[in-house]
């Protein structure tokens, strides 16, 4: 399926960490809290403001940080995917 975000949004798929955790612990799904990193996917046009159009700051292909509760988790094809606002993007991690 081809997904194509409008104005300032853009689709990220979250990240999961790794399961195991130092010390050899295992933590239970229930347990974790959700990813705050994740691979930019698709990228909407850019907002409009007076008239003027203003681009996106993220490429697809980056890996950013965004607010902990930020997005609209979706399901695509089986996958988990966010929905979420440029301006909920933290930074783009290199």
């Amino acid at each position: 399926m081809n997904v194509k975000p409008l104005a300032d949004r853009v689709l990220v798929k979250p990240v999961e960490p790794a399961e195991v955790k130092k010390g050899g612990i295992i933590i239970p799904d229930t347990a974790k809290e959700k990813p705050q990193e994740g691979e930019v996917i698709e990228v909407g046009p850019g907002r409009t403001e007076d008239g003027k159009e203003i681009p996106v700051a993220v490429q697809k292909g980056n890996h950013v940080l965004y607010g902990k509760y930020s997005g609209t988790e979706i399901t695509i094809d089986g996958e988990e995917f966010l929905f979420i606002r440029e301006s909920d993007i933290l930074a783009v991690i290199s």
